[in-house]
């Protein structure tokens, strides 16, 4: 029990996150966070509603305890410069004086990767129960959502098959099932189409809530390449993403492989292999957030590996025992536990809390300028949708899609003509100049993927 009277995680699991072959059920997760809720002021639980079989879906809101009690107030700070129409400089600056960095940590889509999910227990921990310097200046400069799990369903399937199998021989593999109903290992490329009760929570009732500056989306990768991997990305990024939020995933990546490098910890990869192209995992790209995705080599679920240094293994450019630029700290093999990737994600975490709270007013003056430059865009004017196609219920779909991620649609009450074509009454427009315009251009243009290549002479970069 901590001093101040809020139980460990620990103390409440009755063993340390991320011992060998212990892991945190999703009840006991829920349960702990309602504990904390309970016995601290810095924190407030909400059961969002039910996942796709009943289980709670919850969120964690952190933050200082003058900050909750003008929670509204907040969110309308960031609301309003999100949308800018109408706002003049002198009130902006006044707004970004007044208001937070929003940050939502999003933990364990994958069920398998099982780290996030434990980590979140003790990061809560720490932001309720600490008094130091740091702490406090992340309650008093940012709003912290916390969402322990995006997929709860899948971390009971896993503990399941993970408890039924443990001291057997197939103690730590996969189970024989999806971990998610419907989406299995795919239920992170929902995030443009929205049909699973899990995205339709999170977007509903975080996202489009509070429209975080940043959102970090806990994964864990293979296990014989690097040990962590942080952004900045490699290239293609979608040409609808915001320059400034291009910049600001490279300047937070930075900032998280500083302080893992600080702390020593090695086999830390950056600009490697994953990309920013896809709409489908990056809702926050189209929504003034950055989207800062890692990946911890992985361990059989809870059970320990040992890898020599031999067996690591490169690809694309990666070679596990030269130090670069993007690399510095090769890991030299031995030893890999599930409490080595929560100690490297907690550490990421709490860097990418410290950088929201340091910089509070650059996140805050990057989305009122990207409000203004969605507002003043000008090409293409609008997209019309035309009434009377034979598949309404596509269209249907189509346009619920488009306000499910907060898009302005207008619906033309009088016929209408556009570069010399006539629309029905009744046909849909989709004006481009709007907060979240550029998710709506993304989905509806034609997308051309880029001829990547090393050199002239090179074959084309895969995907």
């Amino acid at each position: 029990m901590s001093s101040n009277g809020i139980q460990s995680p620990e103390d409440f699991l009755g063993f340390k996150v991320g011992t060998d072959r212990k892991i945190a059920d999703w009840p006991e997760i829920v349960e702990y966070f309602t504990k904390l809720g309970m016995a601290s002021p810095r924190i407030v639980v909400d059961d969002l509603g039910e996942t796709t079989e009943g289980n709670p879906f919850i969120l964690a809101t952190i933050t200082s305890e003058d900050n909750h009690a003008k929670i509204d107030e907040l969110r309308a700070i960031q609301l309003r410069l999100s949308d800018p129409a109408g706002l003049s400089e002198e009130d902006a600056s006044r707004l970004i004086e007044m208001g937070k960095t929003v940050v939502m940590i999003t933990c364990s889509i994958h069920s398998t990767e099982i780290g996030g999910s434990q980590m979140s227990m003790d990061l809560a921990h720490r932001l309720a129960s600490d008094d130091g310097y740091d702490v406090g200046e992340i309650l008093e400069n940012t709003i912290f959502l916390l969402v322990p799990s995006l997929n709860p369903d899948g971390n009971r399937l896993v503990v399941d098959w993970y408890e039924k199998t443990l001291g057997t021989p197939y103690e730590g593999s996969n189970p024989p099932y999806a971990y998610h109903k419907y989406a299995g290992h795919d239920n992170n490329r929902d995030w443009y189409m929205f049909t699973l009760k899990e995205t339709q929570l999170a977007i509903s009732k975080v996202h489009n809530v509070w429209h975080p500056q940043i959102v970090y989306d806990i994964h864990q990768m293979g296990r014989y390449g690097p040990r962590f991997y942080v952004p900045p990305f490699t290239d293609p990024y979608e040409p609808n993403i915001d320059p400034v939020l291009t910049s600001g995933v490279n300047f937070m990546g930075s900032s998280m492989a500083d302080a893992l490098a600080r702390e020593g910890k090695e086999g830390v990869s950056t600009h490697w292999v994953f990309d920013a192209w896809t709409p489908a995992r990056a809702y926050q790209h189209y929504h003034g957030g950055i989207r800062i995705l890692s990946e911890a080599a992985s361990v059989k679920i809870a059970t320990p590996i040992e890898i020599e240094k031999d067996e690591l293994s490169g690809a694309r450019g990666f070679k596990p025992h030269d130090a670069r630029w993007n690399h510095t700290m090769p890991w030299k093999g031995g030893k890999w536990t599930l409490r080595d990737i929560v100690d490297y994600e907690f550490t990421t975490a709490f860097a990418c809390l410290q950088t929201a709270a340091k910089f509070r007013g650059r996140w805050l003056r990057g989305t009122y300028e990207m409000g203004k430059r969605a507002l003043d865009a000008s090409s293409p004017y609008a997209f019309i949708i035309p009434d009377g196609q034979r598949d309404h219920g596509a269209v249907t779909e189509l346009i619920w899609v488009l306000r499910m991620g907060d898009v302005r649609v207008d619906k033309a009450v009088e016929p209408l003509t556009a570069d010399g074509v006539e629309y029905p009454a009744g046909s849909y427009v989709v004006r481009f100049a709007q907060p979240y315009g550029g998710f709506a251009k993304t989905l509806l243009e034609n997308q051309v993927y880029p001829d990547l290549r090393n050199s002239p002479d090179d074959a084309p970069v895969v995907p």
